[in-house]
Order: structure tokens, then sequence, then C-alpha cells
């Protein structure tokens, strides 16, 4: 059918202009493939509701979804084009250049893009109009005139038979284009091997200090007090993780200081390192969500450096940037107030993985991490907020407080337990740099009762907690947990979404018991 060598066609035209643009991109950087372009500048144009909504439903799964889905609409998109190709060749290479252009478009206009970043795209564009034209002449040259029953059908056999060869060839040069093309992105780019080979220096201070404290991880919540890397939640923007090699790597300090300052790997592993348990918390975060994780962090003070750079009193802001461009703005005098604000090379005894930063990220507790945790940091900028941050130019309040707040971690919800049976209802609180004095849970519209509290070793880390309860009955039951923290303030009960200061409200579960 002649609709399907159209489509056939088009789906190939775009596997080549991916395949080439692939191998072009090992010339000049990965993100600047074309379908990463396309994908980093849909994040940049996708609306913060839809972010927030993606964010939600898919968690860190978010990017591969996207990819996912751009490839759909590649897929269709080009079976379209070639179709329409086959029936009016020019609406086919208009089509490819308008798909082309917005490749280029996306490539140029990505944050944080390169001017050499549009050279992938346009090649593998170039490409894809020349698949279209090999084939469509091959077809135009081969189809017999005349109505379908005075065609030939032997003469129909061999123009079938001469367009499935040259598309196989076609087909098999767009996957070995694709294939190399990664793998040379591979080869040149990618910092496994050098991250495999740091050995990360021991820090200051008593082992006693990065040990789990007795007490602190209370065994029922299904929940461990610290938190794996490969569970430990993820919330950026980048598509393709920055590549950054320690030997490469530096960190400038500028702006509004009386001098700059510049510091290598080596010479911050140099440095007086401390390790410390710190939880992060994610401002993406709804009411009883899992964008929050509790990791032990090595690294050198920050505040040192930047008291060496001698920051001006009116520098209200100091703009980190990573290796890929991302701006995030944070508070200048949390910084500089005695907390454990770090430079972090190393996570739960591990150089970084290259998903949370490697070499080198910022950790500050008590702030969210759209205000302070910059992944792959490569600069800090002494500002002030009239400077504005990537979050904050997408609406994003500029230095909220960070919110307190606790979870119910189990029973899970929509668990059946045994009325009679004695069972625990356990989570986490937090309240970083703050700390956590009381957990309450209430069953129903009864009485609010305190729960036990874990061990803590400091006020920068969440809280375990459980409340043992016995279902007096079969029934549904609502369970709802509420915090207080250190300084007294008891958790706000009223709803809010997470958008754009962080959410609040008591988190709740409904439990049937049998």
């Amino acid at each position: 059918m002649r609709w399907a060598r159209g489509a056939i066609a088009g789906l190939l035209s775009a596997a080549v202009a991916v395949g080439v643009g692939e191998l072009i991109a090992w010339l000049v950087r990965p993100v600047a493939a074309p379908v990463v372009a396309v994908g980093n500048r849909v994040v940049d144009l996708t609306p913060e509701s839809v972010r927030l909504w993606a964010i939600r439903n898919f968690g860190s799964n978010d990017k591969h979804v996207l990819l996912t889905g751009i490839y759909v609409v590649l897929v269709l998109a080009a079976a379209g084009i070639g179709v329409l190709a086959w029936r009016w060749f020019i609406v086919g290479v208009l089509g490819i250049a308008a798909a082309g252009g917005f490749a280029i478009y996306c490539a140029a206009s990505a944050h944080g893009a390169h001017g050499s970043d549009v050279v992938p795209s346009i090649l593998g564009t170039a490409s894809a109009l020349g698949v279209l034209f090999f084939l469509h002449d091959q077809h135009s040259r081969t189809v017999p005139e005349g109505p379908p029953d005075s065609v030939d059908h032997e003469d129909g056999g061999l123009e079938r038979r001469s367009f499935l060869t040259r598309a196989a060839w076609v087909g098999g040069g767009a996957v070995a284009g694709g294939l190399a093309g990664r793998g040379l992105q591979h080869a040149r780019f990618d910092v496994s091997a050098a991250r495999a080979g740091v050995v990360l220096p021991t820090p200051s201070g008593s082992a006693a200090a990065t040990s789990i404290p007795p007490g602190a991880d209370l065994g029922v919540s299904g929940t461990p007090w610290a938190t794996p890397n490969k569970d430990f939640y993820r919330v950026d923007t980048a598509l393709y993780v920055p590549q950054v090699s320690p030997s490469d790597w530096k960190l400038r300090i500028h702006g509004m200081v009386d001098r700059e300052v510049e510091i290598t790997y080596d010479q911050l592993k140099a440095r007086p390192l401390i390790e410390r348990w710190v939880t992060l918390n994610c401002v993406s975060n709804g009411v009883g969500g899992d964008l929050i994780g509790n990791a032990l962090w090595l690294g050198t003070l920050l505040a040192p450096l930047l008291n060496e750079a001698g920051i001006h009193p009116d520098a209200d802001q100091l703009l980190m940037s990573s290796a890929d461009a991302m701006t995030i703005g944070a508070p200048t005098a949390p910084l500089l107030d005695g907390r454990d604000a770090m430079l972090a090379i190393g996570m739960n005894g591990q150089p970084l993985p290259q998903a949370h930063g490697f070499p080198v990220r910022a950790i500050v507790p008590g702030l969210y991490g759209y205000i302070s945790a910059c992944k792959w940091i490569t600069d800090i900028e002494a500002t002030t907020f009239a400077n504005k941050a990537y979050w904050v130019t997408e609406g994003w309040e500029p230095h909220p407080e960070l919110q307190l707040a606790s979870r119910i971690d189990t029973p899970r919800i929509g668990k059946k337990v045994k009325a009679g049976v004695r069972i625990p209802i356990a989570g986490v609180a937090w309240d970083q740099h703050v700390g956590i004095s009381k957990v309450e849970v209430q069953i129903g519209k009864g009485a609010w009762e305190a729960a036990t509290l874990a061990t803590v070793q400091s006020t920068d880390t969440w809280r375990q907690w459980v409340y043992y309860w016995t279902p007096p009955q079969p029934g549904s039951y609502l369970l709802t947990v509420r915090a207080t923290d250190a300084a007294g303030r008891l958790q706000v009960d009223e709803f809010a979404a997470p958008f754009p200061s962080g959410a609040t409200g008591l988190h709740n579960i409904l439990v049937q018991a049998t």
C-alpha cells in the first residue's frame, strides 16, 4: 500500500535525523542531541502547574516520561508527514523542514544553550530531507502508470522489493549512527570512571558524629532513617546529567565581594572536611509526599570560603550556578549563621552519585532544595534578590520559610488491619534546623495522643515516631498526624499546595479493620 510506504519513508527520515543528531552531538556535547534539546526547551516552556503535576504523578521518572512522550510524538508526526509526502511531496519537505526548524529553535533557546548546539539539529534535518528525496525519487521512478488493475504484478513486486531494500539500508544506517553516537558520547563525556577513582578523605571530628545514633531508626515504619543513594529523590531540569570531571571542576566566588576566590577539587578535598546527617526536602513535596530524604554528607563548610571572599553586607543573595547553567538563589544569612552549610563531595560514604551532583554540590540545612541545594555547582555570585534565580522566575517565592511537616508511613493507605490486634502507626516528622519536640496521632475525631519519638543527634534531620493502637472493632478509621517543632510551633492544619512556598496541611490515611 502506498500510504504504508509513505509512513515508512517518514519514519526512516526521522530515524536518520535522530541518528545523525546523536552522532554529531559527540562532537558538540550530549545535550545538543536533537531529542534532548527539544526536551530541555519543552521543560522551559511547560507551565509550572503542569510540571508540578508531572512531579506529583511520576516523581523522579518525570524525565523518562517526557522523553518517551517526545519519541511518541515524533513517530506519529513522522509517519503522517511521510504519508502526505507520498501524495504531495512538497508537503513532506515542508513538514520535515518545520520539525527540524523547531528542533533548531529549541537547541538555540534552551536554558544554558551554546551556539554550537544547533549543529546536530541542522545536520539531522538535512539528512532527513535527503532520505525523503532518496526514497521518494526511487518511488516516483519505479511506480508504473495506469490504474491498479493494469499494473504488471512482476513489476510491482520488483518495485516493492527495491523500496524495502533501500529502506532497510537507510534504517540500518540510522540505527548504527544513533548507537555509535551514544557510544562515542559516553566514551568522551561520561565521568563514571573518574568518579570510581575518587578516594574520599577522612573527615574531621569523631566517628560518633557520623554513625546512626542508637534508637534513631525505630524499625517499624518501613521508611529507613538513612535514605540509600538509589532511593534518594531527584528533582531537577537536567534531561542529561551534567558530566564534570574532578580534574576540570573549579568553583568561583565573585560578585559583591572584597576579593574573588577560586578553588579546585583537589584544593577543596585538602580543606578541613566534616560529615553530617542532613535531611533534604523538595518544595514540591506535597502533604504526605516522598520528595524528602536523609543522608550522610561529606564536605567542607561554606562559611569559611565565603568569609575569605568577604561578602558585602548588602549582598542578601548567593546566586549559585551549576555546570548546566541552572541558577539557585540562596539567602546569604543562613549560610553564614553557623549551621553546617557545606560544599559536599560525598553521600552515604561514597563520592556523590552523578545524578546527585558529582563532583560537588551545595547542602544547606533548613532550606528547601530549590534555594540552596545546587548540584554540579561551579559558581557563586554574591548579589541581591533583584537578580532572580531560575525557580523564582517560574513564580516560586525567593526565600520562603521551610514548613514543619509530618507523615504516616505505616500502615499504608488502603491496608487492612485486624480488629483487636495492636499495630504500630509510624512515620517521620521534620523541621530541619529547628527540630521536632512532639508528634501526636488522632483516630477519627478522637483526642490527640502523643507518639513515642526516636532518638536524634541533630535538629537537621527528620525524626521517626510511633504510636501503638488497637482497632476496637471492624470498620474504617481515619488516622491523622501532626507535629510540634522544637520552638513550640504547632504544625499548620490548613491545606496549601506546594506552589509557591511549600505545602501545609495534616497528613491522614484511611485504614480498614476487619
